[in-house]
């Protein structure tokens, strides 16, 4: 794989450096810089000297390709960012992507399941073959905490405390919460943890992680996108949309939470948001409950007020 610009991989040392990012953000970042530097490439332009128009033309081909809006967000901040260090750094003497247009991440709702839908998902792995001990274990997880797909993947055997029914969990960069983890998910857990976990682990050759609480018939760490598949492979058995997702079941997990009358600052502290304008989004999902906390607190929101 051809290495990044030396610029480019100056950024990326400072962003881990100075700025404490997570891996799995300097790895987001370092796709992004690779398809820009590959681009600029190709047109015989060098990181630095690119142009407020050649950057225009990268962000919309970027654009006019199948990225979803979010990915597009990303890269324009992703080249934002580079060029404002650049500046900062004097390996350029103007900033070319400040005159660019924002490019937003999409505002559309997150897509989230009925409780019907919830309970139809999680009975799917209904067998005690280990497979599906184990992806009853994750559904349950996912629901049941609002974690992180990342999150869910990184967790140890150490970060289970059973007696309190909790999880500590490492979230983006890098910092530690508390998760409440309910009986439902505590139980599944528990039946993967002293069961088929071992068998597997014991069974595997050649390397295994055993550390990992979710790992893979061959007991290595499971990944973020094995997760997905676990997720899809039983939404698509009891008839979900295609598009249903480990992040769906956060979404889902917020909404359910905030319906049933939790604060959206708890919510907001369960999935880990550095801001709650990032959980307000779950308001617009879930009106019924707006509606009704609103009439129930509101002075003037119930029987017409007889005038004085």
């Amino acid at each position: 794989m051809t290495a990044l610009p030396a610029p480019a991989e100056e950024y990326l040392s400072w962003l881990a450096v100075e700025r404490g990012r997570a891996p799995a953000t300097l790895a987001a970042y370092r796709r992004d810089l690779r398809v820009l530097t590959g681009w600029l490439a190709d047109r015989g332009v060098a990181v630095e000297a690119a142009r407020t128009a050649d950057l225009e033309a990268f962000l919309e081909m970027a654009s006019g390709s199948a990225r979803a809006a979010s990915t597009v967000a990303r890269i324009a901040a992703t080249v934002h960012g580079l060029y404002a260090f650049l500046l900062q750094e004097g390996t350029v003497e103007t900033d070319p992507a400040a005159a660019l247009a924002p490019h937003r991440a999409s505002t559309r709702l997150p897509v989230v399941l009925t409780e019907p839908q919830v309970a139809a998902l999680l009975s799917s792995p209904a067998t005690d073959d280990p497979a599906d001990v184990r992806d009853r274990a994750v559904l349950e997880c996912l629901y049941g905490t609002g974690v992180r797909v990342s999150e869910l993947v990184g967790l140890d055997v150490g970060d289970v405390d059973f007696e309190e029914e909790l999880l500590r969990v490492t979230g983006k960069g890098a910092k530690q919460r508390l998760v409440p983890l309910g009986r439902a998910a505590a139980s599944a857990l528990r039946a993967w943890l002293d069961g088929p976990r071992w068998t597997w682990l014991a069974a595997a050759r050649g390397p295994t992680d055993g550390r990992a609480v979710f790992c893979n018939h061959r007991g290595r760490r499971l990944t973020r996108q094995g997760v997905d598949l676990v997720v899809r492979r039983h939404a698509r058995r009891v008839g979900l949309p295609a598009a249903t997702s480990a992040h769906t079941l956060r979404h889902t997990c917020a909404t359910h939470m905030l319906e049933r009358g939790a604060d959206v600052r708890v919510i907001q502290e369960l999935l880990g948001h550095a801001s709650v304008a990032t959980t307000q989004r779950y308001t617009a999902v879930a009106p019924a409950h707006l509606v009704a906390a609103y009439r129930a607190a509101h002075p003037r929101a119930g029987d017409v007020v007889a005038k004085p």
